[in-house]
């Protein structure tokens, strides 16, 4: 026969009975495995496995940036303390060094201001030209007065105070029928306050109270002084 004959087709049973391997054809069904197939299940469980090792070092992971993050906010809360610590601290020491340095300057212009206050009371001018100087004087002194007051100074006011030795220093000590004991009873040098702290301490004069003699025995002793002039009247008229 030609080498164009057809070939006989073969029946698939004979092809397996000579040995031969069936060709599949695309219309065949395609196995899956089954839920149930105990090789699957061994196929599945490594990828758990794995995925619960996996979230255990994540857990773990999460615990310890947890725990480094509460010892770095502890820490920054901290700081934050101790710089703002730091901030008032400094804001204090700022602001002691501006008193310090206020009052060192204050204190040397006080004597001048002083100086005015007695210049002030003995100046008796007479005359057009002394007056004008003498207003010239005071306009002086106003000027001066006002530029303290703006930087806080006020003078204290002390006569007939009860001496507080926060604010008087005592110079002298007398004795007084008119005012108790420990009140001041003259000012000899004005004192100040800067923004209500002593600038400089007022001296004084304090009274020690009634004289050695208490209040009876003095009443009496003033009783034929007032009758006196009474007396040399009388007599006076007796021997008119």
């Amino acid at each position: 026969m030609s080498g164009d004959a057809s070939t006989p087709e073969q029946d698939p049973a004979q092809v397996v009975a000579d040995g031969q391997q069936p060709v599949e054809t695309p219309n065949d069904p395609v196995e899956t495995p089954s839920a149930s197939d105990p090789g699957s299940a061994a196929e599945v469980s490594p990828q758990t496995g794995n995925n619960e090792a996996r979230l255990e070092q994540l857990e773990r992971e999460h615990t310890t940036l947890r725990d480094e993050h509460d010892v770095l906010r502890g820490q920054y809360m901290r700081i934050a303390a101790d710089f703002d610590n730091f901030r008032k601290r400094q804001s204090r020491d700022q602001d002691d060094l501006k008193i310090q340095l206020t009052c060192s300057t204050l204190s040397e212009i006080l004597p001048v201001v002083d100086n005015f206050e007695r210049a002030r009371q003995q100046l008796d001018p007479q005359g057009e030209e002394a007056q004008a100087l003498h207003r010239s004087y005071q306009g002086l002194y106003k000027q001066l007065v006002d530029v303290l007051k703006q930087l806080g100074v006020a003078p204290m006011r002390v006569v007939g105070q009860e001496f507080d030795p926060t604010l008087h220093e005592a110079v002298l000590r007398e004795p007084s029928d008119a005012h108790p004991e420990d009140v001041v009873i003259e000012e000899l040098q004005r004192g100040y306050h800067l923004n209500g702290k002593v600038l400089r301490h007022a001296m004084v004069k304090v009274s020690m109270g009634p004289g050695p003699q208490d209040g009876a025995s003095s009443q009496p002793a003033e009783a034929p002084a007032a009758d006196a002039p009474a007396e040399d009247s009388g007599s006076g008229d007796g021997n008119g």
